[in-house]
């Protein structure tokens, strides 16, 4: 749904009489609500984009970020020894082409240098993902449909 589409109906809400408003549009949900004694002059909660197959963390200001040492620092304790395939991107990742496939890639199965290992769907696009070393993938460590940043490990190949 477009930014001023979603500012517009904020606006709408707030010089309006009404508490709360949801609409859907194909895949895409958002409600907007007002709260408080009379509701006026409050600010409306922040709409929340709900998509089929992704999956969004809220953003909240006030949560500690972790510094990129002590995030490589805990990455390293708890990955298996091996090389490891990072994400290029940030989007969903899934381990076939479609929901029915058989996944592109499996624990134990060697793979060459070029092999697609995954695909990341970011910006409506299907990303496939190859491996960068010969050898056995060890662990694939994301769960298919899991939204993945950029840089983070999804498979250890040894």
């Amino acid at each position: 749904m477009d930014l001023r589409k979603i500012k517009k109906l904020i606006e709408l809400v707030e010089e309006s009489g009404i508490a709360e408003l949801e609409i859907t549009e194909a895949e895409e949900t958002i409600r907007i609500s007002k709260s408080g004694p009379g509701m006026q002059g409050c600010a409306a909660i922040p709409p929340v984009m709900q998509h089929h197959a992704v999956a969004a963390a809220p953003v909240h200001q006030d949560v500690p970020i972790a510094t990129p040492a002590t995030s490589a620092d805990s990455d390293k304790a708890t990955l298996p020894d091996g090389h490891i395939v990072k994400s290029p991107m940030v989007g969903t990742f899934y381990r076939s082409s479609s929901p029915g496939a058989n996944p592109f890639a499996e624990v134990g199965q060697t793979v060459k240098s070029g092999d697609t290992l995954c695909i990341i769907e970011a910006m409506k696009l299907l990303n496939e993902i190859e491996s960068d070393k010969a050898g056995v993938i060890k662990a694939i460590l994301v769960e298919n449909g899991q939204p993945v940043e950029y840089g983070e490990p999804l498979f250890i190949v040894e």
